[in-house]
């Protein structure tokens, strides 16, 4: 267990997101971090590349190629960070993750959501974990291979998350 003992009131974007990016290349490929773009909160994202049936050791799994995207906004209207750790799948259009934001009030202060392209077709209460920034990305890391096996498909078509089995 890695315990994050750093004052999250002097947290600075650009470094945070550079200590995400040296964490991530432990495990993914191609690991980088850009800009925002015009549409997307915070000011960066890290990117990293995976072979989806390395990571979650499904050999049947139906893509090769998926990409970890997590970015961090520091400061916000609330007592915490808001955050996006996402699951993406190019080829299938599937997008699965935490959102800690202020899009979804009635689940709490983070949700799971999953999106068939642009479109959402799922969000779900998520636990709200109030720790240093990069202990999120762990434990969002630990739950990860969990999350994705959970999504429910429909006529090649990702339709909810089988709550059942997180």
């Amino acid at each position: 267990m890695v315990v994050f003992l750093a004052n999250r009131a002097n947290l600075q974007s650009k470094r945070l997101h550079e200590r995400i990016q040296h964490r991530l290349g432990n495990e993914f490929d191609s690991v980088r971090r850009r800009r925002a773009e015009p549409r997307e909160p915070g000011p960066y994202r890290v990117v990293g590349e995976v072979n989806p049936r390395c990571f979650l050791a499904d050999e049947a799994y139906p893509v090769t190629t998926a990409r970890v995207e997590i970015g961090f906004q520091l400061r916000t209207a609330h007592p915490y960070e808001y955050y996006w750790f996402n699951w993406i799948e190019p080829e299938r259009s599937l997008l699965i993750g935490w959102h800690q934001d202020d899009t979804h009030d009635t689940l709490g202060p983070v949700h799971l959501q999953v999106n068939d392209g642009a479109t959402s077709v799922d969000h779900e209460r998520a636990q709200f974990i109030d720790t240093h920034p990069l202990d999120v990305v762990e434990q969002r890391l630990s739950s990860l291979r969990d999350v994705v096996l959970a999504v429910e498909w429909k006529q090649g078509c990702p339709v909810g998350l089988d709550m059942s089995s997180l």
